[in-house]
């Protein structure tokens, strides 16, 4: 067996462009034979693959896996649109949401899983992918919640498939109550939550930068007024009580019944359900953002087409 010397893995690198575990593992997979192993990533789609690996991926789609008082959610990204119709990449999609509640949510872990349908690792199968459909496509993020006891209840919104949509919200509810009602509760919060894109389930728990940055904003606005620095700080105070009701999920108005926060919603039903219902924790996903996307000139990129060649 030849050894494979940092050297060697570099010469492939700079050779095919591939990344350095997968060069590292085509070598041990070829005996160090350079060649052999270049035509054995090419092979395996890596090298098409790493040739899209630098394109732009923010569409794609979101995917939720549920298992008893668990459940995950997934953002697999690919380059258009189109792709997330692909009947292959939403198996994927669904594939990787189930792996990923297996292994807790944790993003590392589920690329180095297996695969359920028996392509390697979730990474590997990710690879297949793109040498097969011709799009950049990557895991971008996974999360999971769960509880001792209650439910993790769950919402899709722009459904393309089972188990997968564009936007996706889990919510985690604490209760000893009756398990069919409190999911229905989830839902709905979960269908608020889609809606209302709340920063944080309480107020204690925003960003306190987040909460600076907001405090810093509205005392530089109250400033201007020439008012006296006592009633700066008066009204400084009473933006920001509205900035929390605008991002704290507690604090909202409920979408379905503006007369009401969320909170009073709970509680409410709680006293329903008979038992206290604490909101644990939840979590939303929408394709594609805080990704920054090419802006794409049509007539520029016909003109460069029709460009005659000096």
């Amino acid at each position: 067996m030849a050894e494979i010397t940092a050297a060697l893995v570099k010469q492939l690198r700079d050779k095919t462009g591939a990344g350095m575990m997968d060069a590292k593992k085509a070598l041990v997979e070829n005996n160090g034979d350079i060649e052999a192993s270049a035509d054995w990533l090419r092979e395996k789609g890596i090298l098409k693959a790493a040739k899209k690996a630098d394109r732009i991926a923010a569409e794609g789609l979101v995917g939720i896996a549920t298992s008893g008082t668990a459940a995950a959610v997934v953002e697999v990204n690919s380059e258009t649109d189109f792709v997330g119709k692909n009947a292959e990449f939403q198996a994927a999609v669904r594939d990787i949401a189930k792996v990923a509640l297996a292994n807790g949510g944790d993003p590392a872990k589920t690329l180095h899983a297996a695969a359920p349908n028996g392509s390697g690792t979730v990474g590997e199968m990710l690879v297949g992918l793109v040498a097969k459909i011709g799009e950049n496509m990557s895991l971008r993020r996974a999360t999971s919640l769960s509880v001792s006891d209650g439910v993790v209840a769950s919402y899709l919104h722009n459904v393309a498939a089972e188990g997968m949509g564009k936007i996706g919200v889990l919510v985690a509810l604490e209760s000893t109550g009756d398990k069919s009602r409190l999911n229905d509760l989830g839902r709905k919060i979960a269908m608020h939550v889609a809606s209302a894109k709340p920063l944080a389930a309480t107020t204690a728990e925003l960003d306190p930068a987040v909460v600076e940055k907001e405090r810093q904003i509205q005392t530089a606005i109250a400033a201007e007024s020439g008012k006296p620095a006592n009633v700066v700080e008066k009204m400084v105070e009473g933006r920001l009580r509205k900035f929390y009701q605008e991002s704290v999920l507690v604090e909202q108005a409920f979408v379905m019944d503006p007369d009401t926060t969320v909170g009073k919603f709970i509680e409410k039903h709680a006293q329903e359900l008979g038992a206290p219902v604490k909101l644990k924790s939840f979590v939303r996903y929408e394709v594609g953002e805080g990704i920054e996307k090419a802006a794409n000139d049509f007539a520029a990129e016909v003109a460069a087409m029709n460009k005659p060649k000096e």
